[in-house]
């Protein structure tokens, strides 16, 4: 399945979500491309956004390659099998620069705004798609501290194994296309006709724009 872009995949994403119009929901989104989506899904379903800002740690020699990720709070998913490969120095200052760049996000997008828990509610997740999984996971593991009645993944696309691994860790997944064979496209820009970089700027016009 394709999509022409991110205001399309959400708004598809928003039908999908339809039945949550009614329930005690709160967006959140992984900026800065599930921002986009996360505003149509908010402006169809009537739900809050707010943003869950995790963070990947890459490969020191491939920064591309991602090998963990890491959230606000400091939770962090990771492979284990490349992280004992790699220099424990080089390992938390990569950690704590992460963590300052989540929290420079939140403060420059959001200003003084209060963080809205989801204590008792349903948290539905927003990303523009799913490739390793580590930084939506990073994600749930925030969000699980809030104690929320229950978590959505909420996304366009996302691998089938990845799917299957968020599902049995209690996780609803809800998603436009869940292909098998991901490596088909190989990564979830090949999925958009138009695919651009989202800028600092785009995020908070997008966040204005909903208040």
């Amino acid at each position: 399945m394709r999509f022409a872009n991110r205001r399309e995949a959400g708004r598809l994403l928003a039908q999908k979500l339809e039945q949550y119009r009614e329930e005690d929901a709160v967006l959140y989104a992984l900026p800065r491309g599930g921002v986009i989506l996360a505003a149509e899904i908010s402006r169809h379903i009537g739900a809050s956004l707010d943003l869950v800002i995790s963070r990947k740690i890459g490969h020191p020699m491939q920064p591309e390659y991602a090998i963990a990720a890491i959230a606000e709070d400091g939770q962090m998913v990771a492979n284990h099998q490349e992280l004992s490969q790699v220099n424990k120095n080089w390992l938390k200052k990569e950690m704590e620069a992460q963590k300052k760049e989540a929290a420079r996000r939140r403060i420059f997008y959001l200003k003084d705004r209060a963080r809205l828990n989801a204590h008792g509610k349903t948290a539905i997740i927003v990303d523009d798609g799913i490739a390793t999984g580590f930084t939506m996971k990073a994600a749930i593991l925030q969000l699980k501290e809030d104690r929320p009645k229950k978590i959505i993944v909420a996304v366009p696309v996302v691998p089938r194994s990845t799917a299957e691994a968020l599902r049995k860790e209690d996780n609803e997944v809800v998603a436009l296309d869940i292909p098998s064979d991901y490596t088909y496209l190989g990564a979830v820009g090949a999925y958009y006709d138009e695919f651009y970089q989202v800028t600092d700027q785009q995020v908070m016009q997008v966040l204005e724009n909903l208040q």
